[in-house]
C-alpha cells in the first residue's frame, strides 16, 4: 500500500488533528489525593493514640526497614514499609518508651586558674 511514503495532507486538516489530539484541557488539573490503607492504622491508633508519636514511630520503622531490617510480623507482597510498621504497631510488636529518669550527665567542675598569666613568659 504506502509503505515508504508519506501521506500529504492539507494544512487545515493537520492543523484540526493536531489540535484534537494534542490540546490541553481547558479545566484545571485535578489531582486525586493518595489514600491512606487504613487496614492497621485504627487498630495501631489504639495502641498509640497520641498521632505525632504515632508518626514517629512509624517513620523510624519505615527507615528501619528501607535499610534492610527484617519485618518482625507476617507480611504480604502487597504491602508497603508503613503498612509493615503499622502491622507491628497493632499488634503489639513494635512499642515505644519514655525514658524513667533523666539520662545522667556528670557536670565538669570549671577549671579556674587564680593566676592564669603567671606562667607566660
Amino acid at each position: 500500500m504506502n509503505e515508504g511514503r508519506s501521506m500529504r495532507l492539507p494544512q487545515d486538516s493537520w492543523q484540526k488533528v493536531k489540535e484534537g489530539f494534542f490540546m490541553e484541557p481547558d479545566s484545571a488539573p485535578v489531582k486525586i489525593p493518595v489514600r491512606i490503607k487504613n487496614t492497621f492504622l485504627e487498630t495501631a491508633q489504639l495502641r498509640i493514640p497520641n498521632p505525632e508519636l504515632l508518626i514517629n514511630v512509624v517513620r523510624l520503622r519505615v527507615r528501619q526497614l528501607a535499610q534492610g531490617h527484617r519485618p518482625i510480623t507476617q507480611t504480604n507482597a502487597w504491602m508497603e514499609f508503613s503498612d509493615i510498621a503499622l502491622k507491628e504497631i497493632s499488634e503489639g510488636k513494635l512499642g515505644y518508651e519514655f525514658p524513667d529518669a533523666a539520662e545522667f550527665v556528670p557536670v565538669a567542675p570549671p577549671i579556674i586558674d587564680a593566676e592564669p598569666l603567671v606562667n607566660v613568659g
